[in-house]
């Protein structure tokens, strides 16, 4: 019976997957959607830890259309891009005209948070194409490694920046027009900030990892623009190598705090998932009427969708009976997990 009916419980296409409106979700074990991710930590370390290391878990305002999750991250990286640039342009030519060495390590950063939207742009179209004989499980992964580059590309330009400034402090120049490396320091913020809320929201919502740590970049890239008024300050009241130590401590800042983001990009390509995702997986396959047990229950990500195989237990029944039970299984793990793309469902009759 399990498995002459492995290929009936592919029941992810049958037409009730998303037109029940919420009515049905109290009805699966989701009332624990939004107050388990959050809450992990008090005061200013877990406020901290929130700022540069946000969770990618589903939101109450979570997209669960594959094709309208790909458009919704495209549309993030054009225009979060385009600001950037703008940004990365002001920040520039001040720089040619005041030699801060820390608006220049700002100037870097924000140029190549610009840059690494362009791999991240091309694994969110790889990953629309369908599963071909090659790549069985389709492109989603393509995203993670894109989230590798960025990866490099901000480690990179942490190195470079920190290779400036120790150079500047070997060699120091004296800073010019240190209101307008200010006023563009102010403006690095507000872009880079503007750009972080709108990736890292854009990513919780459609439960990308990889676009998340492109907010983070951006993030991190908007407090060297802080870290960079903070130096033209401290030249100002007459410490002169405040600028390149600034920029030392920028880059420091960065590495450290890119270690939150290598965990996140690495635990998925590693297949690792979020605990309360697979709790509430099992919750609302315990709770479909007919089941009896859920055994081997497995998800992982692939790019921002989920896939999955769990083996349900079901008493000694007829087989219409079992098919029904497996499509009611199916129908309540959609509505417990909206990002849910593929899940194989393979039912074990308990003998008598």
């Amino acid at each position: 019976m399990s498995g002459a009916h492995h290929e009936s419980t592919h029941t992810h296409s049958h037409p009730h997957d998303h037109d029940h409106g919420q009515g049905h979700d109290h009805d699966h074990g989701n009332g624990h959607d939004h107050g388990h991710g959050h809450h992990h930590h008090g005061g200013f370390k877990g406020w901290l830890s929130e700022l540069f290391v946000p969770h990618t878990h589903d939101a109450a305002d979570s997209i669960d259309d594959a094709m309208e999750a790909s458009t919704e991250g495209i549309r993030a990286l054009k225009i979060s891009m385009f600001l950037l640039l703008a940004t990365t342009m002001l920040q520039f030519l001040v720089v040619l005209f005041s030699s801060s060495v820390a608006l220049l390590a700002d100037t870097i950063h924000n140029f190549s948070d610009a840059l690494t939207a362009v791999p991240l742009w091309v694994a969110f179209v790889l990953g629309r194409k369908g599963a071909s004989r090659r790549y069985t499980y389709g492109y989603g992964r393509a995203e993670d490694l894109a989230g590798l580059f960025i990866v490099a590309v901000v480690a990179l330009s942490a190195v470079v920046a920190g290779w400036q400034s120790v150079d500047r402090l070997i060699s120091p120049q004296p800073l010019q027009n240190l209101g307008w490396v200010m006023a563009a320091g102010i403006i690095g913020f507000a872009g880079n900030e503007a750009v972080a809320v709108y990736r890292i929201r854009v990513g919780r919502r459609i439960g990308s990892a990889a676009l998340v740590a492109d907010g983070v970049h951006a993030r991190t890239d908007g407090f060297t623009s802080l870290a960079v008024v903070m130096g033209a300050a401290g030249v100002m009241l007459g410490f002169p190598l405040a600028d390149p130590i600034v920029g030392i401590i920028i880059s420091a800042a960065i590495m450290v705090l890119l270690w939150g983001t290598v965990r996140s990009i690495g635990r998925r390509l590693m297949d690792g998932i979020e605990p309360e995702l697979l709790s509430r997986a099992q919750a609302a396959l315990e709770q479909t009427p007919g089941v009896l047990a859920v055994r081997d229950l497995q998800l992982r990500w692939s790019g921002h969708r989920l896939q999955g195989a769990a083996r349900i237990e079901l008493a000694d029944i007829e087989l219409s009976q079992a098919e029904d039970i497996m499509r009611s299984a199916d129908h309540r793990l959609r509505h417990a997990l909206p990002k849910l793309d593929g899940m194989v469902l393979s039912p074990s009759l308990q003998r008598h």
